[in-house]
């Protein structure tokens, strides 16, 4: 059996077709939806829509404590004995059959930690994110500023998003799947911990999947499985507010697992270069936030 475990915050209308999509099927023993202190009435539209479901626990904080605490937060409440969880956005929406298939995958291979999914963008298209590498000082700094690949320690490959490149037949083994989508086994949950609350928003994932590769645990891309993300679905309404926690999150990925390695120096080179990135994404943000309210006024 399968927990799902659904993280919300403003979500609308997604987070109750994303909960119709799971609730229902038999591998699903328990939903568990924690909310950040939404003030859309999506919890009040799920609790009048589902609140005969007892497989449903809806869970209220009442601040934004960021993603990490609020999936950690479910974890409490879920029954350690269900072999895998699923950690699902509430802007994806997935069908039955990726469910069924995915625990099939993860059943015939033990060593796998998570496995994730093909995510597509509502048009059908691959969403940056789903498969990726990790983002080392190196290779970051190549994504970040095109104009250094000439130098030599600079990868040919640059960056460290895969979407966009050929699509694997079978499942592969990768470095990091996307958070919005993470099949993840029990036992491997328990030996790694649970997700790093030292991130507020953007890049746990990779933390996590990080954390279980140096555990000994493999992750898996699994392409012929997938879901449709509906991606800043949750985030639209502050974009400058996620802007800084991605680049802080970045930040701590970087000072927690490469600071030591490649020293002091190049570390303060990645700062300054996740800084500079923010500051200049800064007017781009505002005006999306600005074209949101506007869109979302009445009249």
């Amino acid at each position: 059996m399968i927990d799902v475990v659904i993280v919300n915050f403003n979500a609308g209308k997604l987070l109750g077709r994303c909960v119709a999509a799971v609730i229902g099927l038999p591998a699903v023993a328990r939903v568990v939806v924690v909310d950040n202190a939404s003030a859309d009435g999506s919890i009040e539209a799920l609790r009048r829509r589902f609140g005969h479901e007892s497989k449903l626990t809806v869970i209220e904080n009442r601040t934004n404590v960021g993603f990490s605490r609020a999936n950690n937060i479910a974890l409490e409440h879920l029954d350690p004995s269900s072999p895998y969880v699923l950690f699902l956005n509430p802007d994806c929406l997935v069908s039955g059959p990726v469910i069924d298939r995915l625990q099939r995958f993860m059943d015939h291979h033990p060593d796998a930690g998570m496995a994730g999914c093909l995510i597509a963008n509502p048009d059908g298209s691959e969403q940056r994110g789903c498969r990726r590498r990790f983002p080392t000082p190196f290779n970051s700094l190549g994504a970040l500023f095109p104009f250094l690949a000439a130098l030599p320690f600079i990868p040919a490959d640059s960056g460290f998003n895969l979407a966009g490149g050929p699509l694997p037949v079978h499942p592969v083994e990768v470095e990091a799947i996307s958070g919005s989508f993470m099949f993840v086994r029990r036992s491997a949950i328990n030996l790694v911990g649970r997700l790093d609350e030292g991130y507020f928003l953007h890049c746990e994932d990779l933390d996590w999947c990080k954390r279980f590769i140096l555990g000994g645990w493999k992750i898996y891309f699994v392409p012929e499985v997938k879901v449709i993300h509906y991606q800043g679905a949750c985030s639209r309404r502050r974009p400058l507010r996620v802007s800084w926690h991605k680049h802080r999150g970045m930040l701590r990925f970087y000072g927690k697992f490469y600071r030591e390695q490649y020293g002091f120096w190049l570390f303060l080179l990645v700062a300054a270069a996740v800084w500079g990135r923010f500051v200049m994404t800064i007017p781009g943000s505002i005006a999306k936030g600005c074209r949101h309210r506007a869109k979302s006024s009445p009249g």
